[in-house]
């Protein structure tokens, strides 16, 4: 936790920490208050309705006031522990208000916050302003005891105990001073020890982060796979739709212009012939970045050959994969190489680039390098934090190795099945 990390260090008193812990403690009295008052209200209610059973579901309302107190208190803890604490609930197994109230049962995290605003309403926040009080009020009378000596009044300490003089003014300062860095120190370890137990009662459970982190997971594959889905039917439809049409508007342009006698209208449809050309040419590069058809049809070996033909740096390709793959792997095998090699292309300066496969003990294994300048920067917008997450979604990996001067060698491992036998798909080896 770092208040107690800056508690050791030697500008610590010069910091905004004591400050910020002070603030924990003290901010601390706002929710207690309000949860005591509401809570004592709706027991109030409740209890006197329970009887034409009005009440009782008021009272059950209680059994979730944990949840938005607890939201709160984990949102008040970056005051003094600026790592952020995940929200132990997962997501209710069906929409509405009973799917919400279904699951909330269930869970054990909803009892350990009902009974942290337990202790928050009876307990904890009177304790946190009373550490609060002693920590700033005992020093901050001490430090002002000449204002009131001035005026010829005097400063009350405590029952009998009061500063009248001069002198006892002057010995109060450094009293005062002492007092304050005491107290500095006091409030941060007790703002830490709380914000320490507050984690502890409001973080997920190992076994809640690990199912957290699972449907985490789950929920980012299953967005990337409707988003892949989304790209082959985008893709699909402009080859079976517009590129169709924009072929058959070429085509009848040609048709016309072989008919017509040389002139200003042969000259406008030859122009709108080129215009159309150029445009089918385009919407194939755009199909082709979208999702190629080469992939869905042949496989990642032919996808991951086309893309070598068509990069401006001469790349010699090692293919030993034989078979299909499954489809995510496919489609996340082919963007790495194509982000690597527009890499190359565009930041290496390179004369020469490769791409090596294999798939062994259950993993797929991609090799993208070059002979270029070297001192590629994964986080210098080069793509790969993005391909790196594209990665994680199936449990692939990603290593980088670019010293200046060169080469760089991208090594990606992928976990999937043994490829599926397909005739589109064998083995090749080509310069």
């Amino acid at each position: 936790m770092q208040a107690t990390t800056a508690l050791r260090r030697r500008g610590f008193l010069a910091s905004a920490w004591p400050w910020r812990s002070l603030a924990y403690l003290v901010t601390s009295s706002v929710p207690g208050a309000l949860v005591l008052t509401v809570v004592a209200a709706v027991l109030l209610v409740g209890g006197t309705l329970a009887s034409v059973l009005v009440g009782l579901p008021i009272l059950g309302a209680l059994a979730f006031a944990g949840v938005p107190v607890a939201a709160f208190e984990r949102w008040r803890l970056r005051l003094v522990d600026p790592d952020p604490v995940a929200d132990p609930h997962r997501a209710p197994d069906r929409p509405g208000v009973g799917g919400w109230l279904a699951t909330r049962v269930r869970e054990s995290a909803t009892w350990r916050e009902l009974g942290f605003t337990v202790l928050l309403a009876t307990v904890l926040w009177p304790l946190d302003l009373a550490v609060a009080l002693v920590g700033a009020v005992p020093p901050l009378a001490l430090l002002t005891a000449w204002t009131p000596v001035l005026s010829g009044g005097q400063r009350g300490l405590a029952p009998g105990i009061a500063i009248r003089t001069f002198g006892q003014a002057a010995i109060a300062l450094p009293v005062g001073i002492v007092l304050l860095v005491a107290s500095a120190y006091l409030v941060t370890l007790a703002a830490a020890g709380r914000a320490a137990f507050t984690r502890h009662l409001l973080a997920p459970r190992p076994d809640e982060a690990a199912r957290l982190l699972a449907e985490v997971t789950g929920s980012r594959a299953r967005l990337v796979n409707a988003f892949e889905a989304e790209r082959r039917r985008i893709e699909r439809d402009l080859h079976d739709g517009a590129q169709q049409r924009l072929v058959a508007v070429a085509t009848s342009l040609g048709l016309a212009m072989l008919d017509l006698p040389p002139g200003p209208a042969a000259d406008r449809v030859a122009h709108a012939h080129r215009e159309a050309r150029e445009a089918l040419t385009e919407l194939r590069e755009l199909i082709h970045g979208i999702h190629p058809q080469v992939l869905t049809q042949h496989g990642l070996g032919a996808a991951v050959q086309d893309t070598a033909d068509r990069s401006p740096v001469p790349v010699a390709l090692t293919w030993d994969v034989t078979g299909r793959l499954p489809a995510a792997v496919e489609a996340t095998g082919y963007f790495v190489v194509c982000e690597a090699l527009a890499n190359v292309a565009r930041h290496s300066g390179a004369d020469h680039a490769w791409v090596t496969a294999a798939h062994t003990g259950g993993t797929l294994r991609l090799e993208i390098g070059d002979d270029g300048a070297g001192g590629a920067d994964p986080d210098g917008g080069s793509g790969l934090t993005g391909l790196s997450d594209r990665l994680a979604v199936v449990g692939g990996t990603l290593a980088l190795t670019s010293p200046s001067g060169g080469p760089t060698l991208l090594r990606v491992e992928i976990p999937c099945p043994k490829p599926v036998p397909s005739a589109s798909s064998s083995p090749r080896t080509e310069p």
